[in-house]
């Protein structure tokens, strides 16, 4: 932190993870008052997930991940079974509650920054812009296709040398989907839902999702938040904590 501020950088950010094996809501509070002592302007908080991606097919040749390696299943088996949701909740919780006091945004369902420090590279993703694909595993985004390099690194710089012809325009490895339209309604709602600002009312009212969105604010997940005048829909603190159900059930 120091380095960077003494390189002139002005937004500084830490990332952390909490639902850690054996991280105590003591420890995890811990953590978080020796992070804000450095002085960080931005704070990416995750909770630890030990998804199986070759499982979930994720690992093939074209995959965007590389294959777990036997060493890193076993470690993720016995840290999974030491993992609560509660205790998850508990921790986050925490965070929102101090963060918040101290005037922090949480414009995001993971992300917090001071006023005038949102990660403007991530709200690319939560607002569905244009963004391009550089490096083994990156993801590309044109507003209708998605498209995604393969993880591996040798077929990924294979690619970009010269080919008999001397030419160099051929795309790495990898995959792409289109969305279709009813995908992409589903998809900008609930990028949408992810951020602070949430949804116009009226957006969030059309069918096919009217019927989920009444269903969660019944439950307490949606609370109305006036901007400028116009009625918006956004995620309670419940309802961020199980956004994973709500989206679900929005695709």
């Amino acid at each position: 932190m120091a380095l960077a501020r003494a390189a002139g950088i002005g937004s500084v950010n830490l990332d952390l993870l909490y639902d850690v094996p054996g991280q105590a809501l003591a420890a995890w509070e811990k953590t978080l008052g020796a992070a804000l002592a450095l002085g960080p302007d931005h704070l990416s908080l995750y909770a630890l997930t030990l998804d199986d991606p070759d499982a979930e097919g994720l690992t093939g040749a074209e995959g965007d991940h590389l294959p777990t390696p036997p060493g890193a299943r076993r470690w993720r088996e016995r840290a999974r079974a030491d993992q609560n949701d509660d205790r998850a909740a508990d921790q986050y919780r925490l965070a929102a509650d101090l963060l918040a006091a101290l005037g922090w945004r949480g414009y995001e369902i993971s992300n917090w920054a001071r006023p005038g420090h949102e990660s403007r590279h991530n709200l690319v993703y939560w607002q569905r812009e244009p963004y391009e694909a550089v490096g083994p595993g990156a993801h590309a985004f044109d507003g209708v296709t998605r498209r995604w390099n393969a993880a591996a690194m040798e077929p990924y710089a294979a690619a970009l040398l010269p080919d008999r012809s001397g030419s160099t325009s051929n795309l790495p490895p990898g995959g792409s989907e289109v969305l279709t339209a009813e995908m992409a309604a589903a998809e900008q709602l609930i990028l949408a839902l992810r951020l602070d600002s949430g949804v116009p009312e009226a957006a969030a009212a059309q069918p096919p999702f009217s019927s989920v969105v009444a269903w969660a604010q019944s439950a307490g997940l949606l609370e109305y938040v006036d901007s400028g005048g116009e009625p918006r829909l956004r995620l309670t603190t419940s309802g961020r904590l199980l956004s994973n159900e709500l989206f679900a059930r929005l695709v």
